[in-house]
């Protein structure tokens, strides 16, 4: 967990790659969806475009499906739960594959340097979901929808400073994990 910019996703390859885990990354699932011009990618894309998040709903019966395809595989989770209704809606999926979630990671880092890097990602990425205006909104739409999760995963939380380089943080991240 985290907010934009706060290095999920690298840290999240970074440790797919050493505890050989399924990295799934809701932002991959859905940008894959949206290149193939399914509808769930079509409906979806409308809501990334504009910054905000894509519905519980679609995003619970994609995981789902793609949760039951790799039941039997580690996994890690990657921008996936994001509200409160889908952390709900993960532990019902969990608990029907008879399944549990080990760890829950928080990376912070301070807003204004989270700004800095997506502007910079976007420099270099292309991703259209990176303009300045966009990346101030989904800060936004974090504080508001994802942020009330710390305290959802209070009980399993893992807080790590996401300020530094990757490698200090992944340093910090398996520190509290080993």
């Amino acid at each position: 967990m985290g907010p934009p910019g706060a290095g999920k996703g690298t840290q999240a390859k970074i440790l797919a790659t050493k505890f050989n885990l399924r990295h799934l990354s809701t932002g991959d699932i859905l940008r894959e969806e949206i290149r193939n011009q399914s509808e769930i990618g079509l409906d979806a894309q409308k809501f990334m475009d504009a910054g905000n998040l894509v519905p519980d709903d679609i995003l619970l019966t994609m995981m789902e499906n793609k949760l039951t395809e790799l039941n039997k595989h580690g996994i890690i989770l990657d921008g996936f739960p994001r509200t409160i209704p889908q952390a709900e809606g993960l532990s019902i999926i969990f608990k029907n594959l008879n399944s549990k979630i080990d760890y829950v990671i928080n990376i912070d880092v301070e807003e204004n340097a989270l700004i800095s890097r997506l502007i910079e990602r976007a420099k270099n990425s292309g991703r259209a979901d990176d303009t300045k205006e966009v990346i101030i909104k989904r800060q936004q739409v974090y504080r508001q929808l994802t942020e009330p999760l710390i305290k959802y995963y209070s009980n399993e939380i893992i807080q790590v400073d996401g300020d530094g380089t990757i490698e200090e943080v992944t340093r910090r991240i398996l520190q509290r994990i080993n």
